[in-house]
């Protein structure tokens, strides 16, 4: 079975903080952010509320070349790439499920 990867961004509760991420399991992944399973940014920054997802590859290298590309770019085209999908920012994982 083929993998799918998902390219994310998660931001803290005040959306003061976007984290870009990219994993082959998106439900997990956010769990993990929730639970504060592993130390690093978003464990400190309280990070684990999703609000863009829809960016999926088949290839493991395309979807680290978009995550690279998004975490390259100022805050400002990330605050843009989220409101054009989520302008509410509302938190997209219940989709998940």
């Amino acid at each position: 079975m083929a993998h799918r990867y998902y390219v994310y961004i998660l931001t803290d509760d005040r959306h003061t903080v976007p984290y870009t991420g990219v994993t082959n399991d998106l439900l997990r992944r956010v769990g993990e952010r929730r639970a504060k399973t592993f130390p690093g940014f978003t464990r400190r920054y309280n990070v684990q509320k999703l609000v863009h997802f829809f960016e999926e590859f088949a290839g493991v290298n395309d979807a680290i070349a978009r995550e690279k590309q998004i975490k390259a770019g100022s805050r400002r085209r990330k605050i843009a790439l989220i409101n054009g999908m989520n302008p509410e920012w509302r938190d997209l994982s219940p989709a998940l499920i």
